[in-house]
Parts: C-alpha cells; sequence; structure tokens
C-alpha cells in the first residue's frame, strides 16, 4: 500500500491557472474522492497523478519517490472505458499482464484474465469484442484489468459516469467490493466524480475543489462504517449532514463564480 503526496502544486495550460497549490496526502489505502463542479481541475489532476501530465510546479510523490511519467505502480480506468477495440476483452487483459509480469506462460496469462473478468461477472466475455458488449460490461472490463496488475495505486476518471442508474449502483458496489477484499492490502483509490452521494458512498476522505483556479476548498473525513449499504445510508444522520455541508462548500463556490461572472459583465455594459 502506497502513500501519495502532493505538495504545493500548480498547473498551467498557456496562460491559465488550472490547479493552484494543491497540497494534500492520501495515506495508504485511502479511498480518496475528488469532488467538483466541471472544470475544475479533476481530470487534470488525476492525469498529473497518473504522470500523463506533469507540474507546472510542485511535486507529487508516489511511495516517497518523485512521479516522472506513467508506471505500473498505477492502474487507470476512464471513462470511455480505453480497451483496444480490435482486441477481446481478455486479450485486453492479457496485454497488461504481459507488461506488469513479463516472463510468463501464455496460458498463466489466460487463467489469470479469465479470472478477474470472472470476478467482475464476465466469464463469458473472454472471446468477445469491446463492440459487443454493453458500457456497463466494458468498464467492468476495465477495472478487471486495472485490478489484474496489481497496482497499488488506482486512478479512476468518472468511471461510472456514462452508464444507466442502475449499472452504476451495480458497479459502485462492485468496486467496494474488490477493493476491500483484502484489508492489508488495500489499494490506494483517487475517484473523480462530481456526485455528492457517489462520494460519501464510495470515500474515506472527500477532497472538494473550487473552479478558476482549481483549489482545495475543504478535505472532509467520512465517518461512516463500512460495508456501507445505500438504502440505509439515505436515513443515516451522519450521511445527510455530511451531504448537507458537502452541497454547502460547492454550491458557495459556484455561486460566488456566478457572482463574479455577473460583476464582470455590468463593467462592460458600462453599469
Amino acid at each position: 500500500m502506497y502513500e501519495v503526496t502532493l505538495s504545493n502544486v500548480n498547473y498551467s495550460y498557456g496562460d491559465q491557472r488550472v490547479l493552484q497549490d494543491i497540497t494534500f496526502t492520501a495515506e495508504p489505502g485511502d479511498f480518496v474522492c475528488l469532488l467538483g463542479p466541471s472544470g475544475c481541475g479533476k481530470s487534470t489532476l488525476l492525469r498529473l497523478l497518473a504522470g500523463l501530465s506533469f507540474p507546472s510546479s510542485g511535486g507529487i510523490t508516489l511511495d516517497g519517490k518523485q512521479i516522472s511519467g506513467p508506471g505500473l505502480d498505477r492502474g487507470v480506468v476512464f471513462q470511455d472505458y480505453s480497451l483496444f477495440p480490435w482486441m477481446t476483452a481478455g486479450q485486453n487483459i492479457v496485454l497488461a499482464l504481459e507488461q506488469a509480469f513479463p516472463g510468463k506462460k501464455k496460458d498463466e496469462y489466460r487463467e489469470t484474465a479469465a479470472g478477474y473478468l470472472e470476478m467482475v461477472g464476465l466469464a463469458d466475455a473472454y472471446d468477445k469484442l469491446p463492440g459487443l458488449l454493453s458500457g456497463g460490461m466494458r468498464q467492468r472490463a476495465a477495472i478487471a484489468r486495472a485490478f489484474a496488475i496489481n497496482a497499488p495505486v488506482l486512478l479512476m476518471d468518472e468511471p461510472f459516469g456514462a452508464l444507466d442508474a442502475i449499472t452504476r449502483a451495480r458497479l459502485q458496489d462492485l468496486l467496494l467490493q474488490l477493493w476491500q477484499q483484502r484489508q492489508d492490502e488495500r489499494k490506494t483509490v483517487f475517484f473523480v466524480t462530481h456526485d455528492v452521494e457517489e462520494a460519501i458512498l464510495l470515500a474515506n476522505r472527500i477532497v472538494v475543489l473550487g473552479v478558476n483556479p482549481g483549489t482545495i476548498k475543504g478535505v472532509f473525513e467520512v465517518d461512516l462504517p463500512r460495508p456501507r449499504i445505500r438504502q440505509e445510508l439515505y436515513h443515516n444522520q451522519t450521511f445527510q449532514t455530511l451531504r448537507d455541508r458537502l452541497v454547502t462548500v460547492l454550491y458557495e463556490n459556484i455561486l460566488s463564480e456566478l457572482d463574479a461572472g455577473q460583476i464582470v459583465a455590468s463593467q462592460g455594459d458600462g453599469i
């Protein structure tokens, strides 16, 4: 289990400051949700953690070592499933396994890939191309691939955002089940979402980001026991109180941005 530390991270795209002074430490085995409105830099922050982009200033360390690029110590699940369409679900996982654990026999890779597909309820999908799978099935295959390489850190960028409500709920439960299986070897998870209730259901810590530029507006501990049963959560006073606090922080920031925009517009009109 790895600790992830962000120290005074700033990121600019051209002249636009996207992230400003992001400082946060995820303890080993933390499930961290990055919560905020569109445009606050959540996905950008995840790309920095993945090593696909680099901070303009500040640093990010993984297990005490500076992140210098992508690595097999981080599994990534994107919203668009990111499966190679010309390879079957099983072949997509085998390819990842070959990179993570070189030198094994082909039968070993195939057996491992089939096992993880079965774990996510896709026992019959090994030889099927992604185009023959539903959106929820493709996302399950992507999750299976991320867990198969056994990376200590898992980065997820709104992976359930494009799914219907029922499929989304099932995959949330599946993700928690996989994450909770080995308490002594839990992955450190960063999960991007703009859904307050999803964040509370999944996380033990929630980082709320504000916009223009993206800054940390608050870090909230989720003091709810696991396993979490969604039908019971909605009637839980701790859940309701935390949800109200998060919504308040989010809307305070959004309203301040709207007010600032109205002032600028008024000045432009000479009012």
